[in-house]
Protein backbone atom coordinates (compact mmCIF):
# COMPACT_ATOMS: atom_id res chain seq x y z
CA UNK A 1 0.00 0.00 0.00
CA UNK A 2 1.61 3.37 -1.06
CA UNK A 3 2.36 5.46 2.12
CA UNK A 4 2.08 9.56 1.81
CA UNK A 5 3.11 11.93 4.06
CA UNK A 6 1.45 15.52 4.54
CA UNK A 7 3.66 18.07 5.65
CA UNK A 8 1.97 20.91 5.73
CA UNK A 9 -1.86 22.25 7.04
CA UNK A 10 -4.05 20.98 3.81
CA UNK A 11 -7.63 20.78 4.15
CA UNK A 12 -9.12 17.50 5.78
CA UNK A 13 -10.49 16.20 2.47
CA UNK A 14 -7.16 15.95 0.99
CA UNK A 15 -6.51 12.55 3.76
CA UNK A 16 -10.15 11.48 2.97
CA UNK A 17 -9.41 11.13 -0.87
CA UNK A 18 -6.09 9.53 -0.35
CA UNK A 19 -7.54 7.37 2.25
CA UNK A 20 -10.46 6.34 -0.60
CA UNK A 21 -8.14 5.20 -3.16
CA UNK A 22 -6.27 2.69 -0.99
CA UNK A 23 -3.03 5.05 0.67
CA UNK A 24 -1.68 5.46 4.16
CA UNK A 25 -1.33 9.05 5.15
CA UNK A 26 -0.26 10.67 7.82
CA UNK A 27 -0.79 14.24 8.76
CA UNK A 28 1.90 15.70 10.27
CA UNK A 29 1.85 19.72 9.66
CA UNK A 30 4.59 21.42 11.70
CA UNK A 31 7.49 19.00 11.80
CA UNK A 32 10.81 20.62 11.98
CA UNK A 33 12.85 19.90 8.95
CA UNK A 34 15.10 17.76 11.19
CA UNK A 35 11.76 15.73 12.24
CA UNK A 36 11.20 15.66 8.44
CA UNK A 37 14.41 14.14 7.66
CA UNK A 38 14.31 11.55 10.14
CA UNK A 39 10.95 9.80 8.42
CA UNK A 40 10.71 11.08 4.70
CA UNK A 41 12.41 7.44 3.54
CA UNK A 42 9.00 5.86 4.93
CA UNK A 43 7.03 7.44 2.27
CA UNK A 44 6.11 6.94 -1.57
CA UNK A 45 4.68 10.50 -1.70
CA UNK A 46 4.65 13.97 0.02
CA UNK A 47 2.34 16.11 -0.25
CA UNK A 48 2.95 19.94 0.99
CA UNK A 49 2.37 23.71 0.68
CA UNK A 50 4.83 26.47 1.30
CA UNK A 51 6.19 25.50 4.79
CA UNK A 52 7.94 23.06 3.73
CA UNK A 53 10.98 23.02 2.17
CA UNK A 54 12.07 19.96 -0.13
CA UNK A 55 15.88 20.15 -0.11
CA UNK A 56 18.63 18.27 -1.94
CA UNK A 57 19.38 16.65 1.20
CA UNK A 58 15.76 15.73 1.74
CA UNK A 59 15.35 14.37 -1.56
CA UNK A 60 18.66 11.94 -0.82
CA UNK A 61 17.20 10.68 2.30
CA UNK A 62 13.68 10.07 0.59
CA UNK A 63 14.95 6.68 -0.52
CA UNK A 64 11.46 5.42 -1.07
CA UNK A 65 9.82 8.89 -2.93
CA UNK A 66 7.78 8.74 -6.44
CA UNK A 67 6.20 11.86 -5.73
CA UNK A 68 6.17 15.59 -4.41
CA UNK A 69 3.02 17.45 -5.01
CA UNK A 70 2.14 21.17 -4.24
CA UNK A 71 -0.81 22.14 -3.01
CA UNK A 72 -1.07 25.60 -4.83
CA UNK A 73 0.79 26.82 -8.01
CA UNK A 74 4.93 27.97 -6.97
CA UNK A 75 7.59 25.20 -6.46
CA UNK A 76 10.22 27.44 -5.12
CA UNK A 77 10.27 25.39 -2.14
CA UNK A 78 11.33 22.19 -4.33
CA UNK A 79 14.54 21.23 -5.27
CA UNK A 80 13.21 20.16 -8.84
CA UNK A 81 16.92 19.60 -10.37
CA UNK A 82 17.63 17.10 -7.45
CA UNK A 83 13.98 15.72 -7.50
CA UNK A 84 14.47 14.64 -11.56
CA UNK A 85 17.72 13.45 -11.05
CA UNK A 86 16.41 10.74 -8.12
CA UNK A 87 13.73 10.07 -10.11
CA UNK A 88 10.99 11.78 -8.03
CA UNK A 89 7.82 13.53 -9.88
CA UNK A 90 7.19 17.28 -9.07
CA UNK A 91 3.26 18.34 -9.40
CA UNK A 92 1.56 21.51 -8.82
CA UNK A 93 -1.81 22.30 -8.59
CA UNK A 94 -2.38 25.28 -11.24
CA UNK A 95 -6.09 25.17 -11.73
CA UNK A 96 -7.45 25.08 -8.06
CA UNK A 97 -6.18 28.90 -7.24
CA UNK A 98 -6.60 30.88 -10.46
CA UNK A 99 -9.26 32.46 -10.67
CA UNK A 100 -8.28 33.52 -6.45
CA UNK A 101 -5.52 34.90 -7.56
CA UNK A 102 -6.67 36.32 -10.33
CA UNK A 103 -9.75 37.99 -8.42
CA UNK A 104 -6.69 39.73 -5.80
CA UNK A 105 -4.85 41.12 -9.03
CA UNK A 106 -8.12 43.05 -9.84
CA UNK A 107 -9.00 43.60 -6.29
CA UNK A 108 -5.35 45.11 -5.96
CA UNK A 109 -6.03 46.84 -9.82
CA UNK A 110 -9.05 49.06 -8.47
CA UNK A 111 -7.73 49.92 -5.32
CA UNK A 112 -4.86 50.76 -6.33
CA UNK A 113 -6.75 53.24 -8.80
CA UNK A 114 -8.91 54.48 -6.11
CA UNK A 115 -6.00 54.89 -3.79
CA UNK A 116 -8.80 52.76 -1.01
CA UNK A 117 -6.32 51.59 1.42
CA UNK A 118 -4.65 54.80 1.88
CA UNK A 119 -8.09 56.54 1.65
CA UNK A 120 -9.51 54.28 4.57
CA UNK A 121 -6.66 55.22 6.84
CA UNK A 122 -7.38 58.53 6.50
CA UNK A 123 -11.12 58.19 7.17
CA UNK A 124 -10.70 56.40 10.02
CA UNK A 125 -7.93 58.84 11.39
CA UNK A 126 -11.44 61.47 11.33
CA UNK A 127 -9.22 63.54 8.19
CA UNK A 128 -12.22 63.71 5.40
CA UNK A 129 -9.20 64.51 2.53
CA UNK A 130 -11.85 64.15 -0.23
CA UNK A 131 -9.45 66.21 -2.82
CA UNK A 132 -6.31 64.22 -1.71
CA UNK A 133 -7.82 60.74 -3.09
CA UNK A 134 -8.24 61.84 -6.42
CA UNK A 135 -8.55 58.31 -8.29
CA UNK A 136 -8.53 57.40 -12.08
CA UNK A 137 -11.31 55.21 -13.62
CA UNK A 138 -10.38 51.47 -14.96
CA UNK A 139 -13.01 51.82 -17.98
CA UNK A 140 -11.96 52.60 -21.42
CA UNK A 141 -8.20 52.34 -19.76
CA UNK A 142 -5.73 49.96 -21.50
CA UNK A 143 -4.63 46.85 -19.19
CA UNK A 144 -1.59 44.76 -19.96
CA UNK A 145 -1.35 41.36 -19.13
CA UNK A 146 1.89 39.68 -18.66
CA UNK A 147 1.76 36.28 -18.64
CA UNK A 148 -1.54 34.63 -20.56
CA UNK A 149 -1.68 31.49 -19.28
CA UNK A 150 -4.36 30.27 -16.31
CA UNK A 151 -4.41 33.18 -13.97
CA UNK A 152 -3.66 35.67 -16.37
CA UNK A 153 -6.42 34.72 -18.76
CA UNK A 154 -8.63 34.97 -15.96
CA UNK A 155 -7.56 38.37 -15.08
CA UNK A 156 -8.10 39.21 -18.61
CA UNK A 157 -11.15 38.07 -18.75
CA UNK A 158 -12.49 39.91 -15.63
CA UNK A 159 -10.45 43.09 -16.88
CA UNK A 160 -12.33 42.96 -20.15
CA UNK A 161 -15.66 42.89 -18.32
CA UNK A 162 -14.55 46.43 -16.46
CA UNK A 163 -15.05 47.57 -20.12
CA UNK A 164 -10.70 47.80 -20.35
CA UNK A 165 -8.69 47.88 -23.60
CA UNK A 166 -6.91 44.29 -22.46
CA UNK A 167 -3.37 43.79 -24.09
CA UNK A 168 -1.56 40.72 -23.49
CA UNK A 169 2.16 39.33 -23.70
CA UNK A 170 3.31 35.73 -23.59
CA UNK A 171 5.37 33.61 -25.73
CA UNK A 172 3.13 31.04 -25.59
CA UNK A 173 0.00 32.83 -26.63
CA UNK A 174 -1.37 31.98 -30.14
CA UNK A 175 -3.62 34.56 -32.10
CA UNK A 176 -6.17 32.08 -31.84
CA UNK A 177 -6.55 31.81 -28.53
CA UNK A 178 -6.22 35.60 -27.96
CA UNK A 179 -8.91 36.07 -30.16
CA UNK A 180 -10.93 33.48 -27.99
CA UNK A 181 -9.85 35.37 -25.26
CA UNK A 182 -10.88 39.04 -26.56
CA UNK A 183 -7.50 39.69 -26.39
CA UNK A 184 -4.68 42.13 -28.28
CA UNK A 185 -1.69 39.99 -28.38
CA UNK A 186 1.39 42.33 -28.32
CA UNK A 187 4.92 42.69 -27.93
CA UNK A 188 6.05 43.10 -24.57
CA UNK A 189 8.08 46.69 -25.78
CA UNK A 190 4.49 47.81 -27.04
CA UNK A 191 2.65 46.41 -23.99
CA UNK A 192 4.80 48.72 -21.74
CA UNK A 193 4.53 51.74 -24.33
CA UNK A 194 0.68 50.95 -24.53
CA UNK A 195 -1.09 49.66 -20.71
CA UNK A 196 -2.29 52.26 -18.09
CA UNK A 197 -2.45 48.93 -15.75
CA UNK A 198 0.75 46.34 -15.94
CA UNK A 199 -0.64 42.99 -14.19
CA UNK A 200 2.09 40.32 -13.86
CA UNK A 201 1.33 36.77 -14.25
CA UNK A 202 4.55 34.56 -15.13
CA UNK A 203 6.80 31.81 -13.11
CA UNK A 204 9.65 33.13 -11.36
CA UNK A 205 12.54 31.98 -13.88
CA UNK A 206 15.81 32.90 -15.46
CA UNK A 207 13.82 34.89 -18.32
CA UNK A 208 11.59 36.70 -15.90
CA UNK A 209 13.69 37.53 -13.04
CA UNK A 210 14.10 41.28 -12.30
CA UNK A 211 11.68 41.56 -15.62
CA UNK A 212 10.34 44.91 -14.33
CA UNK A 213 13.53 46.94 -14.36
CA UNK A 214 14.90 50.92 -14.97
CA UNK A 215 15.23 49.81 -18.43
CA UNK A 216 12.13 48.79 -19.02
CA UNK A 217 10.05 50.70 -16.36
CA UNK A 218 11.86 53.95 -18.70
CA UNK A 219 9.44 52.08 -21.95
CA UNK A 220 6.43 52.09 -19.81
CA UNK A 221 3.17 55.59 -20.08
CA UNK A 222 4.11 58.04 -17.44
CA UNK A 223 1.77 57.13 -14.66
CA UNK A 224 1.58 54.04 -15.26
CA UNK A 225 0.50 51.57 -12.44
CA UNK A 226 1.68 48.48 -11.61
CA UNK A 227 0.41 45.13 -9.93
CA UNK A 228 2.58 41.56 -8.90
CA UNK A 229 0.60 39.17 -7.32
CA UNK A 230 2.67 36.69 -9.54
CA UNK A 231 6.34 36.10 -7.79
CA UNK A 232 8.41 38.43 -5.77
CA UNK A 233 12.08 39.03 -7.61
CA UNK A 234 10.33 39.65 -10.85
CA UNK A 235 10.08 43.36 -9.65
CA UNK A 236 13.20 44.70 -9.02
CA UNK A 237 12.26 46.97 -6.13
CA UNK A 238 14.91 49.54 -5.93
CA UNK A 239 13.92 50.55 -9.30
CA UNK A 240 10.46 50.77 -8.40
CA UNK A 241 11.03 52.94 -5.61
CA UNK A 242 13.34 55.57 -7.69
CA UNK A 243 10.03 55.44 -10.73
CA UNK A 244 7.42 56.21 -7.82
CA UNK A 245 9.61 58.52 -5.81
CA UNK A 246 10.21 59.92 -9.96
CA UNK A 247 6.47 60.44 -10.56
CA UNK A 248 7.42 57.81 -13.71
CA UNK A 249 5.40 54.91 -11.50
CA UNK A 250 1.70 56.65 -10.41
CA UNK A 251 1.31 53.65 -8.12
CA UNK A 252 2.05 49.79 -7.36
CA UNK A 253 0.24 47.12 -5.61
CA UNK A 254 2.55 44.27 -4.59
CA UNK A 255 1.42 40.84 -2.82
CA UNK A 256 5.00 39.49 -3.19
CA UNK A 257 8.67 40.05 -2.09
CA UNK A 258 11.97 39.68 -3.33
CA UNK A 259 12.49 38.45 0.07
CA UNK A 260 9.48 36.63 2.07
CA UNK A 261 8.02 36.76 4.60
CA UNK A 262 8.65 40.33 4.43
CA UNK A 263 9.32 41.64 7.63
CA UNK A 264 11.33 44.73 6.24
CA UNK A 265 11.12 46.53 2.76
CA UNK A 266 12.39 49.39 1.40
CA UNK A 267 9.15 49.88 -0.29
CA UNK A 268 6.80 50.06 2.79
CA UNK A 269 5.14 53.23 4.03
CA UNK A 270 5.76 54.78 0.34
CA UNK A 271 2.47 56.65 0.14
CA UNK A 272 1.75 55.30 -3.34
CA UNK A 273 2.47 51.36 -3.10
CA UNK A 274 -0.28 48.78 -1.42
CA UNK A 275 1.07 45.98 0.27
CA UNK A 276 -0.58 42.83 1.19
CA UNK A 277 1.16 39.29 2.64
CA UNK A 278 1.35 36.81 -0.52
CA UNK A 279 -2.95 36.88 -0.22
CA UNK A 280 -3.62 35.41 -4.15
CA UNK A 281 -4.36 32.42 -2.94
CA UNK A 282 -5.60 32.84 0.53
CA UNK A 283 -9.55 32.20 0.20
CA UNK A 284 -11.09 29.28 1.73
CA UNK A 285 -12.64 28.21 -1.44
CA UNK A 286 -8.76 27.83 -3.30
CA UNK A 287 -7.19 25.94 -0.15
CA UNK A 288 -10.32 23.13 -0.19
CA UNK A 289 -9.81 23.24 -4.31
CA UNK A 290 -6.20 22.79 -4.33
CA UNK A 291 -5.99 20.42 -1.73
CA UNK A 292 -8.63 17.78 -3.16
CA UNK A 293 -6.37 18.44 -6.56
CA UNK A 294 -3.32 17.82 -5.17
CA UNK A 295 -4.78 14.74 -3.08
CA UNK A 296 -6.58 13.31 -6.76
CA UNK A 297 -3.46 14.39 -8.88
CA UNK A 298 -0.52 11.79 -6.43
CA UNK A 299 -3.59 9.17 -6.04
CA UNK A 300 -3.61 8.80 -9.69
CA UNK A 301 -0.17 8.44 -9.90
CA UNK A 302 0.63 5.87 -7.38
CA UNK A 303 -2.12 4.23 -7.78
CA UNK A 304 -2.97 4.17 -11.61
CA UNK A 305 0.37 6.07 -12.92
CA UNK A 306 -1.31 9.00 -14.42
CA UNK A 307 1.19 12.13 -14.59
CA UNK A 308 -1.05 15.62 -14.18
CA UNK A 309 0.66 19.02 -14.11
CA UNK A 310 4.14 17.60 -13.45
CA UNK A 311 6.63 20.06 -13.72
CA UNK A 312 9.06 17.79 -14.76
CA UNK A 313 8.06 14.78 -16.49
CA UNK A 314 5.36 14.62 -19.70
CA UNK A 315 1.89 14.45 -18.09
CA UNK A 316 -0.30 11.33 -18.66
CA UNK A 317 -3.68 11.91 -17.81
CA UNK A 318 -5.86 9.57 -16.36
CA UNK A 319 -7.79 9.11 -19.79
CA UNK A 320 -4.61 8.29 -21.35
CA UNK A 321 -2.81 5.83 -19.25
CA UNK A 322 -5.08 2.99 -20.64
CA UNK A 323 -4.40 3.69 -24.18
CA UNK A 324 -0.42 4.59 -23.68
CA UNK A 325 0.14 1.32 -21.75
CA UNK A 326 0.78 -0.55 -25.01
CA UNK A 327 3.24 1.73 -26.57
CA UNK A 328 4.78 2.13 -23.20
CA UNK A 329 5.46 -1.70 -22.82
CA UNK A 330 6.59 -1.64 -26.57
CA UNK A 331 8.79 1.33 -25.87
CA UNK A 332 10.39 -0.01 -22.81
CA UNK A 333 11.18 -3.38 -24.80
CA UNK A 334 12.62 -1.28 -27.38
CA UNK A 335 14.80 1.02 -25.17
CA UNK A 336 16.22 -2.44 -23.47
CA UNK A 337 16.93 -4.24 -26.74
CA UNK A 338 18.73 -1.18 -28.58
CA UNK A 339 20.48 -0.31 -25.04
CA UNK A 340 21.54 -3.55 -25.04
CA UNK A 341 23.19 -3.94 -28.23
CA UNK A 342 25.18 -0.91 -28.04
CA UNK A 343 28.03 -1.35 -27.14
CA UNK A 344 29.99 1.99 -27.71
CA UNK A 345 28.93 6.16 -26.48
CA UNK A 346 25.99 6.77 -27.53
CA UNK A 347 26.64 10.57 -29.37
CA UNK A 348 22.70 10.74 -30.58
CA UNK A 349 19.18 8.76 -30.41
CA UNK A 350 16.59 9.16 -33.31
CA UNK A 351 12.81 8.03 -32.62
CA UNK A 352 10.55 8.46 -35.35
CA UNK A 353 6.72 8.06 -34.79
CA UNK A 354 4.55 6.28 -37.78
CA UNK A 355 1.10 5.93 -38.38
CA UNK A 356 -1.34 5.78 -35.77
CA UNK A 357 0.75 6.46 -33.30
CA UNK A 358 1.34 10.03 -34.13
CA UNK A 359 -2.11 10.47 -32.88
CA UNK A 360 -1.27 9.67 -29.36
CA UNK A 361 0.97 12.03 -26.61
CA UNK A 362 4.15 10.43 -27.71
CA UNK A 363 6.08 12.63 -24.96
CA UNK A 364 6.46 9.61 -22.12
CA UNK A 365 6.82 7.17 -24.93
CA UNK A 366 10.09 8.96 -25.79
CA UNK A 367 10.77 9.34 -22.03
CA UNK A 368 10.16 5.70 -21.55
CA UNK A 369 12.02 4.41 -24.37
CA UNK A 370 15.18 6.56 -23.77
CA UNK A 371 14.84 5.53 -19.73
CA UNK A 372 15.41 2.07 -20.79
CA UNK A 373 17.84 2.34 -23.02
CA UNK A 374 20.18 4.31 -21.18
CA UNK A 375 18.99 1.93 -18.34
CA UNK A 376 20.88 -1.14 -19.69
CA UNK A 377 24.30 0.64 -19.11
CA UNK A 378 23.51 3.03 -16.13
CA UNK A 379 21.82 3.45 -13.04
CA UNK A 380 19.02 5.27 -11.64
CA UNK A 381 17.54 6.28 -15.30
CA UNK A 382 13.86 6.13 -15.43
CA UNK A 383 11.01 8.29 -17.13
CA UNK A 384 11.10 11.47 -14.98
CA UNK A 385 15.51 11.98 -15.60
CA UNK A 386 15.86 9.97 -18.79
CA UNK A 387 15.80 13.22 -20.83
CA UNK A 388 18.08 15.23 -18.04
CA UNK A 389 20.44 12.18 -18.01
CA UNK A 390 20.73 12.29 -21.42
CA UNK A 391 21.26 16.27 -21.70
CA UNK A 392 23.57 16.20 -18.81
CA UNK A 393 26.01 13.35 -21.47
CA UNK A 394 25.67 15.30 -24.47
CA UNK A 395 23.49 12.87 -25.98
CA UNK A 396 20.91 14.44 -28.59
CA UNK A 397 17.35 13.28 -28.81
CA UNK A 398 15.90 14.04 -32.14
CA UNK A 399 12.14 12.91 -32.62
CA UNK A 400 10.16 13.00 -36.01
CA UNK A 401 6.69 11.97 -37.40
CA UNK A 402 5.08 10.21 -40.17
CA UNK A 403 1.58 10.06 -40.43
CA UNK A 404 1.72 7.21 -43.02
CA UNK A 405 2.87 3.86 -41.36
CA UNK A 406 3.10 1.95 -44.63
CA UNK A 407 3.36 -1.53 -44.15
CA UNK A 408 2.01 -1.47 -40.10
CA UNK A 409 -0.21 0.68 -38.37
CA UNK A 410 1.90 1.65 -36.10
CA UNK A 411 5.11 2.22 -35.69
CA UNK A 412 8.30 3.33 -33.79
CA UNK A 413 11.59 3.26 -35.14
CA UNK A 414 14.61 3.92 -33.05
CA UNK A 415 18.62 5.04 -34.43
CA UNK A 416 21.29 4.92 -31.95
CA UNK A 417 24.19 6.41 -33.18
CA UNK A 418 27.73 6.02 -31.35
CA UNK A 419 31.00 7.04 -31.79
CA UNK A 420 31.50 3.85 -33.95
CA UNK A 421 28.14 3.35 -36.11
CA UNK A 422 24.65 3.71 -36.18
CA UNK A 423 21.96 0.84 -35.65
CA UNK A 424 18.05 1.10 -35.90
CA UNK A 425 15.33 -1.33 -34.43
CA UNK A 426 11.69 -0.94 -35.34
CA UNK A 427 8.33 -2.00 -32.93
CA UNK A 428 5.12 -2.45 -33.73
CA UNK A 429 1.87 -3.65 -31.90
CA UNK A 430 0.25 -6.68 -33.06
CA UNK A 431 -3.61 -6.79 -32.22
CA UNK A 432 -3.32 -3.20 -30.83
CA UNK A 433 -1.59 -4.53 -27.20
CA UNK A 434 1.42 -6.97 -28.64
CA UNK A 435 4.83 -5.74 -28.40
CA UNK A 436 6.75 -7.49 -31.56
CA UNK A 437 9.89 -6.09 -32.89
CA UNK A 438 9.53 -6.15 -36.81
CA UNK A 439 13.28 -4.80 -38.38
CA UNK A 440 16.56 -5.03 -36.95
CA UNK A 441 18.85 -2.43 -38.95
CA UNK A 442 17.11 -3.29 -42.04
CA UNK A 443 16.67 -7.02 -41.61
CA UNK A 444 13.26 -8.37 -41.36
CA UNK A 445 12.33 -10.31 -38.77
CA UNK A 446 8.91 -10.36 -36.10
CA UNK A 447 9.67 -11.67 -33.10
CA UNK A 448 8.29 -10.90 -29.05
CA UNK A 449 11.00 -10.41 -26.44
CA UNK A 450 11.04 -12.32 -23.83
CA UNK A 451 13.41 -12.61 -20.12
CA UNK A 452 16.27 -14.62 -21.63
CA UNK A 453 17.59 -14.62 -25.00
CA UNK A 454 20.54 -14.56 -27.25
CA UNK A 455 21.17 -12.09 -29.67
CA UNK A 456 22.73 -13.43 -32.74
CA UNK A 457 24.58 -11.77 -35.87
CA UNK A 458 25.54 -14.91 -38.02
CA UNK A 459 26.98 -15.21 -42.10
CA UNK A 460 24.05 -17.05 -43.87
CA UNK A 461 25.85 -20.62 -44.16
CA UNK A 462 23.90 -23.67 -43.31
CA UNK A 463 24.76 -25.32 -40.09
CA UNK A 464 23.98 -22.64 -37.37
CA UNK A 465 20.38 -23.98 -36.84
CA UNK A 466 22.01 -27.49 -36.33
CA UNK A 467 24.76 -26.33 -34.17
CA UNK A 468 23.09 -24.23 -32.23
CA UNK A 469 20.11 -26.76 -31.10
CA UNK A 470 23.20 -29.70 -30.60
CA UNK A 471 24.58 -27.36 -27.73
CA UNK A 472 21.73 -26.62 -26.06
CA UNK A 473 19.73 -29.85 -26.42
CA UNK A 474 22.92 -31.40 -25.18
CA UNK A 475 23.04 -29.24 -22.09
CA UNK A 476 19.46 -29.62 -21.65
CA UNK A 477 18.38 -25.88 -22.65
CA UNK A 478 15.04 -26.05 -24.55
CA UNK A 479 14.04 -23.25 -26.97
CA UNK A 480 10.89 -21.14 -26.88
CA UNK A 481 11.09 -19.50 -30.03
CA UNK A 482 13.51 -19.20 -32.32
CA UNK A 483 13.61 -16.31 -35.35
CA UNK A 484 15.84 -16.09 -38.11
CA UNK A 485 15.66 -12.90 -40.43
CA UNK A 486 18.43 -11.86 -43.40
CA UNK A 487 17.98 -10.02 -45.78
CA UNK A 488 19.04 -11.95 -48.76
CA UNK A 489 20.20 -15.29 -49.47
CA UNK A 490 24.14 -15.63 -48.64
CA UNK A 491 24.32 -12.16 -47.02
CA UNK A 492 24.37 -11.58 -43.59
CA UNK A 493 21.80 -12.62 -40.89
CA UNK A 494 20.08 -11.90 -37.49
CA UNK A 495 19.05 -14.56 -34.80
CA UNK A 496 17.01 -13.68 -31.92
CA UNK A 497 16.10 -17.00 -29.74
CA UNK A 498 14.45 -17.17 -26.69
CA UNK A 499 15.07 -19.64 -23.84
CA UNK A 500 13.41 -21.04 -21.02
CA UNK A 501 16.28 -20.03 -18.78
CA UNK A 502 19.26 -17.75 -18.51
CA UNK A 503 22.05 -19.40 -20.41
CA UNK A 504 25.29 -20.43 -18.32
CA UNK A 505 28.83 -19.07 -19.26
CA UNK A 506 30.05 -22.29 -20.28
CA UNK A 507 27.67 -22.72 -22.97
CA UNK A 508 27.81 -19.02 -23.92
CA UNK A 509 30.99 -19.50 -24.88
CA UNK A 510 30.15 -23.16 -26.82
CA UNK A 511 27.94 -20.83 -28.73
CA UNK A 512 30.13 -18.21 -29.52
CA UNK A 513 32.51 -20.80 -31.13
CA UNK A 514 30.57 -21.96 -33.76
CA UNK A 515 32.09 -20.67 -36.83
CA UNK A 516 29.08 -19.49 -38.39
CA UNK A 517 28.77 -16.78 -35.65
CA UNK A 518 30.15 -13.37 -36.37
CA UNK A 519 28.64 -12.21 -32.50
CA UNK A 520 26.43 -13.40 -29.69
CA UNK A 521 24.94 -11.53 -26.99
CA UNK A 522 23.11 -12.41 -23.91
CA UNK A 523 20.10 -10.35 -23.65
CA UNK A 524 17.46 -9.89 -20.83
CA UNK A 525 14.20 -8.53 -20.73
CA UNK A 526 11.34 -7.93 -18.11
CA UNK A 527 8.70 -10.41 -18.22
Amino acid sequence: MPKVLISDKLDPLAVEIFEKNGIDVDFKPGLTPEEQLEIIDQYDGLAIRSATTVTAEMIEKATNLKVVGRAGIGVDNVDIPAATSKGIVVMNTPFGNSITTAEHAIAMMMALARDIPQANESTHAGKWEKKRFMGAELYNKTCGVIGCGNIGSIAADRALGLRMKVVAFDPFLTEERAQKLGVEKVELDELFARADFITIHVPKNEHTAGLINKDTIAKMKDGVRIVNCARGGIVVEADLKEALDSGKVAGAALDVFEVEPAKENLLFGHDKVICTPHLGAATKEAQVNVAIQVAEQMSDYLVNGAVTNALNMPSISAEDAPKLKPYLKLAEQLGEFAGQITETAIKSIEIEYKGTITSVNTDPITSTLIAHLLGATMESVNMVNALQVAESRGIQIKQSYDNDGKDWRSLISVTVTTSERTRNVDGTLFTGKEPRIVNIEGVPIEVALSPDMLFIRNKDKPGLIGGLGTILANADQNIADFRLGRKSSGEDAICLVSLDAPLPDLLFQKVQNLPQIQSVKRLKFQA
